[in-house]
């Protein structure tokens, strides 16, 4: 993968799910931490209230969660 990817991760199973499939894919990504790198209001100022962990951007463009990752990425061919 070569665009940089962000998480915004709660450390949840499925946040780390998402960032080792992002590892093995050997794509460049950050992952922001609740209570590190942002709070739960500022996650829902950004996001939405309804908005479920983990949510990603890939390049400039937030694609959500990671049901929506996962097809966005199937979508644009980024699996080997």
């Amino acid at each position: 993968m070569s665009t940089v990817a962000t998480i915004y991760s709660n450390g949840s199973q499925e946040c780390e799910r998402m960032a080792a499939l992002l590892e093995a894919l050997d794509g460049d990504f950050h992952k922001y931490e609740l209570g590190i790198h942002f709070s739960d209001k500022q996650f829902h100022n950004e996001f939405g209230e309804e908005a479920e962990y983990p949510q990603c951007s890939i390049g400039m463009k937030h694609v959500g969660n990671m049901h929506d990752t996962l097809h966005y990425m199937k979508d644009h061919k980024m699996f080997s």
